[in-house]
């Protein structure tokens, strides 16, 4: 058995190799055996898988045998192991171009002795390409004896002679050696594109490799960063964190020590009360009437002063510490942190009430006041979240109800905004946690539909009339010379701006003057239009 390149699917000696349109070559029947034989009851496959790269490839309709043969493939492999055709026992280690021998070393000399081989030309076989350069003939596959001399150019093909007087009788043919130029130069052009497209797919995956080392040492370098700025922030947040356990020590702390004095101060007083009741106990049951009288003054004045002690029946000290994980707590060790204790609590009797408008309001007009929350030690809370929860009822109709809008401005102040739709008095109550606050409840007196200007805000009818005499303005000003308005300086001017319909000095007053009659609205109409 022959050795050298062998089928890649049998691992065998090439039989019949054809070439893929791949450009890899397989046995016939290695192809037959990948599933191009016709079966009982299926037809021919049309295409087949290579073996080698796994692409599909169409088959040509006349199936595995009109795939082109692979003659570089029988020549590789016999290269590797030729023998003398003389002698047959000698390798082959030269060739005859003239007769196409392969000639081992003994027969090559033999060969050249001989008349009518002397001028025979003789090759070195490693000087060889392939066996078609050496001149070896190739035979037709329709005509095993005759010799591939020809090519057709309309199929493309090489043929024998007994093709072209045959199917090729009317193609345009032409000698292998008068083509073969022409198709290798075009072949070598097809080389040089693809050898080229070679060059800039090994260029791009030169780049793809090296933008893949970028990449995974930017992300070893970015790994660094993480794991630096993580145990940078752990270590900020242990800190932070043995930070606000302290402050919670500190708190338990005051806070227990502020109700053991409380304790102690009261247990005191309540050992006073205990040895003043015991002894004014004994005195009266024991002590004559005159021992009791001569002693009374004494304790009559102990128990007094006893009694007249203050002292605070709750706890000095509630509870209230919370922890809020929300909380911004400023920056530890370069990192922002979350996370306070909230020692405040909310204590609704000093929470208080403020706003302009507190106990007067106008129908349908909207108007509010705001609530301040304070903790028990009378300081702003500085944060919202309180259940704040008020009710506005009107007094004369119970089933009148004004629905407030409550806005926590998250400060610890909230704003009650409401706008009343009947008149009267309203009953506004304002809890914090279900209690009142400061001045809860109060009463609201809400007038009639606040009563627009129906004239100028100006600073005199001289000024605003243009100068007309019979231009008048309800603050009673007059001027000499026939003028029935007011001017600066003269008798009846307020002195500052003014409304010419009532008089009213503030501009974002109420008008007091009720529906103008028909002279008065005349001269207002005209003050306003000028």
């Amino acid at each position: 058995m022959s050795s050298g390149p062998l089928c890649p699917v049998c691992s065998e000696p090439w039989v019949s190799p054809r070439l893929l349109p791949c450009l890899h070559s397989l046995c016939s029947p290695c192809l037959r055996r990948l599933g191009t034989l016709e079966e009982p009851g299926r037809a021919a496959a049309r295409s087949v898988l290579c073996p080698v790269c796994d692409a599909e490839v169409a088959l040509p309709p006349g199936g595995v045998g009109q795939l082109t043969p692979d003659y570089l493939a029988l020549s590789r492999g016999g290269a590797a192991a030729a023998r003398c055709d003389l002698c047959v026992d000698g390798a082959a280690v030269r060739r005859c171009l003239t007769c196409g021998a392969d000639l081992c070393h003994f027969c090559c000399q033999a060969h050249r002795r001989q008349k009518k081989t002397a001028s025979h030309t003789v090759m070195e076989l490693e000087n060889s390409k392939d066996y078609s350069q050496a001149g070896k003939p190739l035979f037709c596959p329709s005509h095993p004896t005759e010799e591939l001399r020809l090519f057709c150019e309309q199929c493309d093909q090489p043929v024998c002679q007994r093709c072209v007087v045959g199917r090729h009788r009317q193609h345009p043919c032409d000698f292998t050696g008068n083509v073969i130029h022409r198709h290798g130069d075009a072949l070598r052009e097809l080389l040089k594109s693809t050898q080229q497209h070679m060059g800039t797919l090994e260029s791009a995956l030169s780049q793809i490799d090296a933008m893949g080392s970028a990449v995974r040492s930017r992300a070893e370098a970015v790994a660094t960063e993480i794991c630096l700025f993580a145990s940078g922030y752990v270590r900020a947040i242990e800190e932070h964190r043995d930070r606000l356990l302290k402050q919670l020590e500190d708190l338990k702390v005051q806070k227990v020590n502020l109700l053991h004095l409380q304790k102690a101060q009261l247990q005191q007083l309540l050992l006073d009360m205990r040895t003043g009741v015991g002894f004014t106990e004994h005195l009266l049951a024991s002590g004559s009437d005159l021992e009791i009288l001569i002693t009374k003054g004494v304790v009559a004045s102990r128990l007094a002063k006893l009694n007249s002690v203050a002292y605070n029946t709750h706890p000095s000290m509630d509870d209230g510490i919370q922890f809020s994980p929300q909380e911004k707590a400023g920056q530890c060790c370069g990192y922002e942190v979350f996370g306070a204790i909230l020692n405040k609590a909310v204590d609704p009797a000093r929470c208080t009430l403020h706003g302009e408008d507190l106990h007067s309001a106008h129908q349908n007009h909207l108007t509010g006041f705001t609530l301040l929350c304070n903790d028990t030690m009378g300081e702003r809370m500085g944060r919202g979240g309180e259940a704040v929860r008020v009710t506005i009822t009107h007094k004369d109709k119970r089933d009148c109800t004004v629905k407030p809008t409550v806005c926590d401005n998250g400060d610890g102040t909230y704003h009650i905004s409401y706008s009343p739709e009947e008149p009267g008095v309203y009953a506004v109550c304002v809890c914090v946690k279900g209690q009142h606050v400061q001045g809860s409840p109060f009463t609201v007196m809400v007038k009639n539909k606040f009563r627009e200007h129906q004239g100028v805000f100006h600073c005199c009818t001289f000024c605003s009339s243009g100068g007309q005499k019979s231009a008048r303005c309800a603050c009673g000003g007059t001027m000499p010379g026939g003028y029935q308005g007011c001017g600066h300086g003269h008798k009846g001017h307020p002195g500052c701006p003014h409304w010419s319909c009532c008089g009213q000095v503030k501009e974002s007053s109420e008008c007091l003057c009720g529906p103008p009659s028909d002279t008065s609205q005349r001269s207002l109409l005209r003050t306003v239009a000028l």
